[in-house]
């Protein structure tokens, strides 16, 4: 297509939004091709304005006088250009591709799109740090992204996750939707779908149901995957069944409050996983929990010891424990609704003399039954983490936790962990909370309310 003839099409509307971007950038790099449209476009005008009274000037003018018009309009179009009055067509708004249909509990940290609940949205980058959210394609297809995760959406048909993690459901009407990572190109074939992607640990493609398409980058052959399989790019894999991988100031009290963390003195805290293969976890920053009935290598609980002899325990009125949640790097929150969780106080003194070095599922019988036994454990509080929430602290108290302190015969107490709330899918999250190991977050503490001092 000559230059001449993209001018002309473009006054009547017959470029595409991808034509008419590329002529606007030949407008601005060209001088010659932005004085010839300028003069097309003043043409245009002229005629369009004389459109009804043109007939008759052409049927009534002699040859003579009709190529007599042409210096004339070339002459206006100069002035034009002269007097630098010119002014390109605007830019058509950018269309609507989806629209934000749901945010719980949303913190975004860089979006350059809306992002509060109900906005439509155009093509450019979503970026959630805390919560869940969900957007609504116009083809029909809906994309859930759990923080924290970085998505550009790109058009109706096509999303990028640049990082984080995202579950699709594709309806027949968006059958061939896409969603690409730095190194994959993901196409639906009528499904339900993750995907996970980081700079480290490369890019995870989990089929709940259905079928997709997968291509990587360089590659000419997309490989399938059914539901039910898995497909993973990058270092460090995740192993059959294994849920996917994904990649604050210390808490305060007023009043007279001392906290007591599992970093001081005898204090220690690790994890357990079923399984024979999973070892010891003390040194690990994250404890991670988890309850699944579909894959049971899959469960966790997390245990932990405080040593407070330099508690007045007697004197003690109330207690709190304080939990610094975490992202596991494990799962999927939309396939985990708000999860309830217990903590259990062991009992049985001998339960504090475990070791952080030693301690797994296998060698502990007494924190894996599915009830904690009765005469080693006392249940004392329970507390929710809502669907999708990713960080902050959570705070849990109760009269029994409180009188379990106070009551203590021992300097130390000991925690159990346990999270009541199944899953949908074996690939449902790992809820995770930081260890004393933890680079940056506050390890898990106990606070004791002492009397105030008179």
């Amino acid at each position: 297509m000559s230059p001449e003839e993209r001018i002309d099409r473009s006054f009547d509307g017959q470029l595409s939004d991808a034509e008419w971007e590329v002529l606007q950038r030949d407008l601005l790099e060209d001088d010659a091709l932005r004085e010839l449209y300028v003069q097309r476009r003043w043409l245009h005008a002229q005629l369009q304005t004389e459109r009804d009274t043109l007939p008759s000037i052409l049927e009534t003018s002699s040859p003579t006088k009709r190529s007599a018009l042409l210096p004339w309009l070339a002459a206006a179009a100069g002035v034009v250009i002269a007097a630098g009055s010119f002014f390109l067509s605007p830019e058509p708004a950018p269309p609507v591709v989806a629209t934000l249909v749901e945010a719980n509990d949303c913190r975004w940290e860089g979006s350059d799109l809306p992002t509060n609940e109900g906005a439509d949205l155009t093509a450019g980058t979503l970026a959630l740090a805390e919560g869940m959210a969900t957007i609504r394609f116009v083809s029909g297809a809906t994309v859930t992204l759990e923080a924290p995760t970085v998505l550009l959406v790109d058009s109706a048909m096509k999303c990028r996750l640049i990082e984080g993690s995202v579950v699709a459901d594709v309806p027949e009407s968006a059958h061939g939707f896409t969603i690409d990572t730095e190194k994959l190109e993901v196409v639906d074939l009528g499904t339900r779908f993750g995907v996970t992607s980081s700079p480290v640990a490369g890019a995870h493609v989990f089929v709940f149901d259905g079928e997709v398409t997968v291509r990587e980058e360089n590659e000419e052959e997309a490989q399938h995957v059914l539901g039910g399989r898995s497909v993973h790019f990058g270092a460090d894999p995740t192993p059959e069944n294994e849920e996917v991988k994904r990649e604050q100031p210390d808490p305060s009290r007023s009043g007279n409050w001392t906290a007591y963390s599992t970093a001081i003195g005898r204090g220690k805290d690790a994890f357990i996983r079923n399984g024979d293969s999973h070892g010891p976890t003390g040194s690990l920053p994250l404890l991670m929990v988890k309850h699944t009935d579909l894959v049971p290598s899959n469960q966790r609980r997390m245990l932990m010891t405080f040593d407070l002899a330099m508690s007045e325990l007697s004197e003690a009125k109330n207690a709190a424990l304080s939990l610094k949640i975490e992202s596991s790097g494990f799962g999927f929150s939309t396939l985990v609704p708000d999860s309830e969780f217990s903590v259990y106080g062991a009992i049985d003194p001998s339960l504090h003399e475990w070791s952080e070095s030693a301690l797994t599922w296998k060698n502990s019988p007494e924190l894996t039954q599915t009830t904690p036994d009765p005469e080693k454990f006392k249940p004392l509080a329970d507390f929710t983490i809502a669907k999708g929430a990713s960080n902050g602290i959570i705070d849990i108290e109760s009269e029994a936790l409180s009188e379990f302190v106070h009551q203590s015969p021992d300097d130390r107490v000991t925690f159990l962990i346990v999270r009541n709330t199944g899953e949908s899918d074996k690939q449902g999250l790992v809820h995770a909370f930081a260890s004393k190991e933890h680079p940056s977050s506050p390890a898990p503490t106990l606070w004791i309310e002492h009397p105030d001092t008179p």
